[in-house]
């Protein structure tokens, strides 16, 4: 017989095998959970080629300043596009997820409050377009961006929502790749087309996302009945419109600094940043799959977050793994620095200027999913408006001190940090105070 002592010494005389057996058994307990992740992280990395192909052919074609005009326009559209539906995409994803059963219900009030959005986000549409962009795009091209981004796009992401709600990860990192392949596909086009303007790109970006959004609700939307009940809408409509007011100021504290650029800086400026950024957000694509599985994770069992331990660890992975990606790219460029081309050639230099950025941004990205995953929904939106206001107030100053490029773009790492600082205090101390509350409660 052996025992618990002779365990002990077997364990410690073989340390690494103690490792590998512990690590064997967390494989086994989460294989389900590991599949789906490869499963997500296989489109991020077909998406991530795809992407920078598209990326190439749009910042190489266009000229940089009509580059940071459609950037912006773009970004605008994201921001835009979190009013569709005044948020029920969240309660449609937390009933694909938990009560698939009612996803036919839930879909029929999806499809109502899209409707029912539509005037607002045209209005918000065009003043925008009247307080950022009048006197440099014509309002029919950017409202074709806008329609490409708020109607197009945003309906093929909550079909892949969906879809990752219901468990069918593969499918949905299928239409992810396939969609972005389509823009891919249509900026290729356009490059050999001999227009080179942002009014042609802008009927060719329409296209492309039209069609990949005809394509997600045809062929991957879940087959349902569905089924009108404004009893159980109204029992989440709270929560829809707190997601979209979070969600949107998430996105305009995440865009905010591409419009603040065009307005201080000119197109110009905003084009060699928005390259920038953009070559910043392709590193965060493997990060972004791990937060959805997370969220999942979390809506099950809100208590895995409850130990220090795991939560330190958590962070050092979203940071780690956002900062070692930049740096590849970055050695990357150092070696062949025209691989992307050369207007990208251009900006690729003050990529290590901005070397911090992506860990700090990603983990914004981490404590707003956490406060999601919780259900922290009203929370989130006041950390959200804090974030949002600060960001805008901090490149406002930065912006306008005249100060050289590489100066101003080193300190936005700076901005950033300020706004994670932040962003860390207020989540931590709501999810801590939380657990107090109901532990006296008990």
């Amino acid at each position: 017989m052996t025992t618990g002592i002779d365990h002990e010494q077997s364990a410690s005389a073989h340390p690494g095998t103690t490792r590998l057996s512990r690590a064997l058994a967390f494989a086994s307990e989460n294989r389900d959970s590991i599949r789906a992740y490869l499963s997500m992280i296989g489109g991020s990395g077909g998406r991530l080629l795809i992407s920078m192909a598209y990326f190439i052919a749009v910042a190489n074609t266009l000229s940089i300043a009509d580059f940071g005009l459609f950037a912006t326009a773009s970004a605008c559209g994201v921001m835009l596009s979190r009013l569709l539906a005044f948020g029920f995409v969240s309660p449609l994803y937390r009933i694909a997820t938990v009560k698939q059963r009612l996803l036919g219900t839930y879909t029929a009030g999806f499809l109502a409050g899209l409707v029912l959005s539509l005037p607002l986000v045209a209005l918000a549409g065009v003043a925008t377009f009247y307080i950022i962009f009048h006197g440099e795009i014509t309002l029919g091209v950017f409202a074709r961006i806008l329609i490409a981004e708020i109607l197009c796009w945003r309906i093929m992401e909550i079909v892949v929502i969906v879809s990752y709600g219901i468990n069918r990860f593969g499918a949905g990192s299928v239409l992810v790749v396939l969609a972005t392949g389509l823009k891919a596909l249509a900026a290729v086009a356009f490059a050999y087309s001999g227009t080179e303007t942002l009014a042609a790109w802008s009927w060719w970006y329409l296209a492309a996302n039209g069609l990949a959004a005809l394509i997600a609700i045809i062929f991957y939307y879940p087959r349902v009945r569905l089924r009108w009940s404004p009893r159980l809408y109204l029992r989440r409509w709270i929560d829809a419109v707190s997601v979209a007011g979070a969600e949107t100021l998430f996105y305009v504290q995440s865009e905010l600094d591409k419009v603040l650029v065009l307005t201080f800086g000119g197109a110009e400026v905003a084009g060699i940043y928005a390259i920038i950024m953009r070559l910043v957000d392709l590193t965060a694509l493997p990060v972004r799959s791990f937060l959805t599985l997370l969220v999942q994770r979390l809506m099950r069992a809100p208590e895995i977050i409850a130990k220090l331990k795991v939560r330190v660890g958590l962070e050092a992975l979203v940071a780690g793994v956002s900062f070692a990606g930049l740096v590849a790219l970055v050695a990357v460029l150092w070696v062949f620095p025209k691989l992307l081309g050369s207007n990208v050639a251009e900006a690729t230099p003050l990529l290590v200027f901005v070397l911090a950025v992506p860990a700090l941004r990603n983990l914004l990205e981490y404590h707003s999913e956490l406060l999601y995953a919780t259900g922290r929904t009203v929370v989130r939106t006041a950390i959200l408006a804090l974030l949002g206001a600060t960001k805008a107030g901090l490149l406002a100053i930065l912006l306008t001190q005249g100060l050289p490029t590489q100066s101003w773009v080193g300190l936005i790492n700076l901005v950033f940090l300020a706004l994670y600082l932040i962003s860390a205090t207020v989540t931590y101390g709501a999810l801590a105070y939380k657990r107090d509350i109901r532990r006296r409660v008990i």
